[in-house]
């Protein structure tokens, strides 16, 4: 199966419906042609998820196509953006039909979901490696900008953290995670839940800044508030912890809730008068949100117990290259 054989069986699809009006032209051109609606701006992201640092070598692939667009679509979530289309650049150690038909199957399904077809990409020789780019447009004023938050605003959280890194610690054989159920945490690792239908909503409603956590709420929260000019206190007894989390001893609770990466959970900013808005689209969204704290003047997270006494903690979030 030669490389353009390997596009047309599994990557070149009948002219999609989805966003037929933004999409110009879609795959077979040196260039994919988009269209934002008037008034809008482009959107744009690329993730790269290379094989042994971002992905087990044994994932299905299946779930591995649904994750290398996840983590794209997250981030037009933290923007607000609706999803215009993607590209796909993919190395490959060789062709293996079955894992590509896999693969393939994994991630059409989610771009399916999202009304966000494949427009172009390459293929390659070579370790196994996915770059996937995301379009999506957004109105300039309704953008969820890391730069956008205010002090007094308050500090939201979507879903729950924590369970990602949790699978991670079962794989490696971590012993304080021998105790989890792996095959429900593994799914919050390789098959996140991009956040669209809520990052919209909360341009609608109101929302300053956004970001999502790929890297760990701490870290991800930094680069909100360095952004903005900001500090921001963070109430630990608030955070939203799933069942599997509740059980570990505090210190790895905490690493899971604070540390842990590869949720693709939302974390935003609102303004007090917001929170009504900010509870009807969660509700729209069917998406839980739970407020963690507020923004205040200064730099850096203040972490508060229930009394306001300061919680010691000192993990940090993932660092390529740290």
């Amino acid at each position: 199966m030669g490389e353009f054989d390997l596009i047309r069986r599994h990557f070149q699809r009948a002219p999609s419906t989805h966003n037929a009006g933004a999409v110009v032209l879609g795959i077979g051109d040196d260039c994919a042609l988009l269209q934002p609606r008037p008034g809008h701006q482009l959107a744009i992201s690329s993730d790269m998820l290379v094989v042994g640092r971002h992905f087990f070598a044994d994932v299905n692939p299946e779930a591995l196509g649904h994750k290398a667009l996840a983590v794209n679509l997250s981030d037009l979530a933290a923007m607000g953006a609706r999803p215009l289309g993607f590209t796909l650049a993919l190395a490959l150690p060789h062709a293996d039909d079955d894992w590509l038909s896999a693969f393939a199957s994994g991630m059409f399904a989610l771009a399916d979901a999202h009304a966000c077809p494949l427009v172009g990409g390459d293929t390659t020789r070579g370790p196994l490696n996915i770059c996937i780019t995301v379009f999506g447009e957004v109105l300039p004023d309704r953008a969820l900008r890391r730069d956008a938050a205010r002090v007094g605003d308050d500090l939201y959280v979507s879903g729950c953290t924590g369970e990602a890194r949790l699978a991670l610690e079962h794989l490696r054989g971590s012993d304080w995670a021998a105790a989890a159920q792996g095959a429900d945490l593994r799914a919050r690792l390789e098959r996140p839940t991009p956040r669209n239908a809520l990052g919209a909503s909360l341009a609608e409603a109101g929302a300053r800044a956004a970001i999502d956590v790929s890297d760990g709420l701490l870290g991800d929260l930094g680069h909100i508030l360095l952004a903005s000019g900001v500090g921001a206190e963070l109430r630990v007894a608030w955070l939203p912890s799933a069942p599997a989390l509740q059980t570990l001893p505090e210190k790895q609770r905490l690493e899971c809730l604070l540390a842990g990466g590869d949720d693709y959970e939302l974390l935003f900013t609102a303004p007090t008068s917001a929170r009504a808005a900010v509870k009807a689209a969660a509700a729209l969204s069917r998406t839980p949100v739970t407020r963690i704290g507020r923004t205040v003047a200064g730099s850096g997270v203040a972490l508060r117990d229930e009394k306001g006494q300061t919680v010691p903690f000192e993990a940090r979030s993932f660092d390529h290259f740290a």
